[in-house]
């Protein structure tokens, strides 16, 4: 058996909801882009990213909306 590369391959665990779903494609799109004063390991940029989507959407989820204001119909009351 022949192995290739010296690092071990990690499997992401499950995808979990959407959202999950969405913030692991932000972070692949976005962890060579982003900047890196520190000199982190690109995984750590990734999960810094994925974390920081993840506390947007949950938070947006968890702020309740604005009630739409709902109509009421008057009649005029007839004479």
């Amino acid at each position: 058996m022949v192995l290739l590369g010296s690092a071990p391959v990690r499997a992401e665990p499950p995808i979990r909801s959407p959202e999950d779903a969405a913030c692991r494609n932000e972070a692949r799109a976005k962890v060579f882009s982003a900047p890196n004063p520190k000199g982190l390991e690109l995984e750590d940029i990734g999960r810094q990213i994925y974390f920081a989507c993840m506390a947007r959407t949950t938070q947006a989820a968890a702020s309740p909306e604005k009630p739409v204001a709902k109509r009421t119909h008057h009649r005029h009351r007839r004479r």
